[in-house]
């Protein structure tokens, strides 16, 4: 039987390369559909 403590996630192999949700890294943690829709829009426009 294993612990919980014993896992261990796989590092990101993504680093070098840029991630699905880089258009993402801008936006602060915790925030809503709204601001994330906000923000969206506003990378649309520029």
């Amino acid at each position: 039987m294993t612990d919980a403590a014993e896992c261990k996630p796989e590092p990101a192999e993504q680093e070098a390369e840029e991630r699905d949700d880089a258009h993402l890294d801008d936006i602060e943690e915790g925030a809503g559909c709204t601001e994330i829709w906000e923000h969206l829009a506003e990378k649309r426009d520029e």
